[in-house]
């Protein structure tokens, strides 16, 4: 899995959801980059899905890809 974070704060959003909304947490940021798609931002909508994407990254146990 590949994944680009833009920066922080995308990593204290995704802790912040995972915090409040435990195994729902990846439902929650999905639900936000659809709000955003609907309202017409498409870089709230680019964010809350790569946060997504962080959240499913996050919750396996175990590392994912090359370990250097």
């Amino acid at each position: 899995m590949s994944l680009y974070v833009a920066d922080r704060s995308s990593v204290v959003a995704a802790e912040e959801l995972i915090a409040t909304f435990g195994d729902d947490a990846g439902f929650e940021a999905a639900a936000r980059a659809d709000k955003s798609r609907d309202l017409g931002n498409h870089l709230h909508f680019c964010r809350w899905r790569q946060i997504e994407r962080l959240i499913v990254l996050m919750s396996i146990a175990r590392a994912v890809g090359t370990i250097h």
